[in-house]
C-alpha cells in the first residue's frame, strides 16, 4: 500500500474550502497548483510522477497547452447588475454542478491506495462528472458502487479483440455509466521518453481490471506504451464510431479531435459530442495547443454536437475562456491526480470547490451570471497573436 499523507498542499488543504459559498461574491481562496504538484511528486515517487507528468518527445507541447490559454484575453462587461452567479450546467443532458469535469486519467492506483474509487467519491461530493479511464486500477463496478448516484462516463479504447471492447461496454452500461468516451488519438503510442528512461511499468500490486486480457501483463513487462502497441486497434475510421454506438444505447463522445474536419466527420458518423484534445501532450509534441484550435472546431460542428476541451486547463479564467469560445465543459486531468495523491477523496473535492469559487469570481467580474452567458463577446485575441 502506498502512503497517504495527512495533509495536501502547503498553501491550503484541497479538502478545505475557505470561500463563502452562499452565492455571494467569494473571498480569498488560496490554492497553488504548483505546490500541489510538488507535494504529490514527493508522495508518489519518481516513476509514477514521470508517468503522470510526462509528455511526448521533447515535451514542448506540455507547456504549450498551458500557455495557449494566454493567447486569449477576457473582455469583461461591467454594470451587469449581477447579484449571484450560477455554475450549474448539463453535459449531454446530465445536470452537473459546474463545467469542470474530471478527465479520464489512467492508473490512479499509483497516486493513492484507493485510486479511482477515491476520485469518484470526491467528484460526487461536489456534483461533478467523472470520466473513468479504461486503464483504471479499480474495477468500474467498484467505482460505481463508491458513488452510486453520481454522474459518470466510461472512457473506451477499441481493442484489437473487439469482443473485449463489447464486454467492457456492457459492464459500463449495466453499472450506470451514461456515455462512452472513445479515445481516437492513440493508434500507436506517442514517444514518451521520460517513461522509457525511468523504466515505467505497472507495479506487482496493481492490475488493469477493466481491460482484462493480457493488458496487465503487457503493462508490467513493457510499460504502458506496450499496452497501446499490443492491445489497441491501430486503424480506426469514422465507421468505428458507428460500430461503438451500436454496441449499446449509450451516446458516444469522441475524444482526441484536433481538426475541424475530423470533428465534422465524427459528428457525421454518430458522435454526440467531441473533445478537443491532444492527449495531454502525450502523443505528438508538434500538435497544436487545444486553446488555439477550439474555436474552429466549435464553428465547424455548428451546434450539431456538444464540444468539450482539455489540455493545459489550470485556472478558472482558462475555463471561462473555453466556455466563451464555445465549449460546453472543460476536462481537468493532472491537477486532479495531484489532489488525489495529496488528499484522497477530500483532496479531489477540495480542488473542485476551489475551481467553483474562482469560477464564480471570474464570471462575476466578466459580467456573466450563468455559464450560458459566456460567449465570444467576452474573449479577444491577445495582441500579437493572429486569429487562427
Amino acid at each position: 500500500m502506498r502512503p497517504v499523507p495527512a495533509h495536501p498542499a502547503r498553501t491550503d488543504k484541497p479538502g478545505h474550502n475557505p470561500a463563502r459559498r452562499s452565492g455571494a461574491a467569494t473571498l480569498v481562496t488560496d490554492l497553488s497548483l504548483e505546490d500541489l504538484e510538488h507535494d504529490a511528486r514527493h508522495v508518489i515517487g519518481e516513476m509514477a510522477y514521470a508517468y503522470y507528468s510526462g509528455g511526448a518527445e521533447d515535451e514542448r507541447l506540455l507547456q504549450g497547452n498551458v500557455e495557449a490559454w494566454s493567447h486569449w484575453q477576457l473582455h469583461p462587461h461591467v454594470l451587469a447588475g449581477i447579484a449571484e452567479v450560477s455554475l450549474a450546467t448539463t453535459v449531454l443532458g446530465t445536470p452537473v454542478s459546474s463545467p469542470v469535469v474530471i478527465a479520464p486519467t489512467a492508473i490512479q492506483g499509483l497516486a493513492h491506495a484507493e485510486g479511482e474509487v477515491a476520485t469518484a467519491r470526491g467528484a460526487a461530493e461536489v456534483g461533478a462528472l467523472l470520466i473513468l479511464s479504461s486503464l483504471a486500477t479499480c474495477p468500474l463496478e467498484d467505482v460505481a458502487a463508491a458513488a452510486p448516484d453520481a454522474a459518470r462516463w466510461m472512457q473506451i479504447y477499441i481493442l484489437r479483440e473487439r469482443m473485449r471492447t463489447e464486454e467492457l461496454v456492457e459492464r459500463a452500461a449495466s453499472h450506470g455509466y451514461r456515455a462512452l468516451v472513445l479515445t481516437v488519438d492513440a493508434p500507436v503510442s506517442g514517444l514518451r521518453l521520460r517513461e522509457w528512461r525511468i523504466g515505467m511499468h505497472l507495479p506487482d500490486d496493481l492490475v488493469l481490471p477493466n481491460l482484462a486480457g493480457d493488458s496487465t501483463e503487457s503493462a508490467r513487462e513493457g510499460g504502458f506504451m506496450a499496452v497501446v502497441t499490443n492491445e489497441f486497434e491501430p486503424a480506426l475510421t469514422p465507421d468505428d464510431i458507428g460500430w461503438l454506438a451500436g454496441v449499446s444505447a449509450l451516446p458516444v463522445v469522441v475524444k482526441g479531435v484536433q481538426r475541424a474536419d475530423d470533428a465534422v466527420r465524427s459528428v457525421d458518423a454518430g458522435a454526440a459530442a467531441v473533445v478537443v484534445s491532444n492527449h495531454g501532450a502525450r502523443q505528438l509534441a508538434d500538435a497544436p495547443a487545444t486553446a488555439d484550435i477550439l474555436a474552429e472546431v466549435v464553428d465547424a460542428v455548428a451546434g450539431r454536437a456538444e464540444v468539450y476541451v482539455d489540455g493545459g486547463v489550470r485556472r478558472a479564467p482558462d475555463v471561462v475562456k473555453a466556455l466563451a469560445l464555445g465549449a460546453r465543459a472543460t476536462l481537468v486531468g493532472r491537477p486532479s491526480l495531484w489532489a488525489l495523491a495529496t488528499g484522497g477523496a477530500d483532496g479531489v473535492a477540495g480542488l473542485l470547490r476551489w475551481y467553483e469559487a474562482e469560477l464564480r469570481r471570474t464570471m462575476h467580474l466578466c459580467g456573466a451570471a450563468t455559464v450560458d452567458d459566456l460567449d465570444r463577446s467576452l474573449v479577444r485575441r491577445t495582441p500579437g497573436w493572429a486569429q487562427p
